[in-house]
This record gives C-alpha cells, structure tokens and sequence, in this order.
C-alpha cells in the first residue's frame, strides 16, 4: 500500500465526516455525505486494498457519529458491502462510458444501495419492517442521493484535475 494513497483517502474520509456533522437533517434525518467521499476515493484509487481499508474507516466514522437507532452495527455492516458492489460496478463501466457521467450516475446508484442495505439493517433491529422502508427511503436516501450526486457532478472533475497536475502518485 502506498502511503500517499493512504493520507489522500484519509483526508477523503475527513472530509466526508466534515461533511457529514455540518450537514443540517431533511425530515429528521441527516444525510450520508462520507458515501460520496467514499465512493470519489474508490474511483480515484481502484484497488481492493484501498476499497478495503477505505470502506472500514467509514463504516466506523459513520457508526460513531449516527444517531439512527441501530445505526452503530448497520453502518459497520453497510459501508463494506456498499464499496465493495459500487467498486464492481465502477470497474464493469469504467472504460466503457465517459467518467464524467458515469461518477454522479454511480454514486446515486450507490447511495440508493447504502441506503437500502442501512434501511433493512435498522429496521430489522428496531422491529418497524411493516411499511416504514418506502417511506424512509423516500424521505432520507432519495435526497442523500440527489445531494451525493450533485456534489460528485462538482467535486469529481475538480480532484482529477488536480491529481493530474499535481501527479502525487500513479496508481
């Protein structure tokens, strides 16, 4: 593992959890703004040691910071899980469609997942499995998704430039 890797996909994270605490809450709920950072650190550095280490240093950072009941175990559970299937779809298109498109349209598409998996876990835990999914989903994950996505449309371009430019490491 390289170490300059490793100190960009901390500051990743930092930033997401940044994100994350001033981040005000839609309908009760706080968007997870660490899944874009997670998932911009995932396309910049596309390796499964990087994914590894990337999806447990969040999954832990967003179960210390969750105020979801039963958010602590599902974001332990999720984040891995998330990175993993939005790290095998990034590597299914990633020479297939432009990435300019294909990074926003991936991070909804992942955001929905986390939210999905995170969703059934916390339900599960609290026992309301009944109707509350579609309505939760509706509410939390649909915006987190919009928001995800709007800040991979800004963000993305701008860290490839400056990668480029700057050439920190080769991947």
């Amino acid at each position: 593992m390289n170490t300059r890797v490793l100190v960009i996909l901390s500051l990743l994270v930092g930033i997401g959890a940044a994100l994350h605490f001033v981040m005000p809450p839609i309908y009760g709920v706080t968007p997870d703004m660490m899944l874009a950072m997670m998932f911009l650190g995932i396309m910049l550095f596309p390796k499964i040691n990087y994914v590894m280490v990337l999806s447990i240093a969040t999954g832990v950072l967003s179960a210390l910071s969750t105020s979801a009941p039963g958010g602590q175990i599902a974001n332990l559970i999720e984040k891995p899980i998330t990175a993993f299937i939005f790290f095998a779809l990034f590597l299914l298109l990633k020479d297939k469609i432009n990435h300019n498109i294909t990074a926003p349209v991936l991070t909804a598409i992942g955001t929905m997942i986390s939210g999905s998996i995170f969703l059934s876990f916390v339900l599960y835990v609290i026992g309301l499995m009944d109707g509350a999914f579609l309505l939760a989903f509706t509410t939390a994950v649909l915006p987190a998704a919009g928001l995800n996505t709007v800040l991979m449309v800004v963000i993305y371009p701008v860290v490839q430039q400056i990668l480029k430019r700057s050439k920190p490491i080769t991947v």
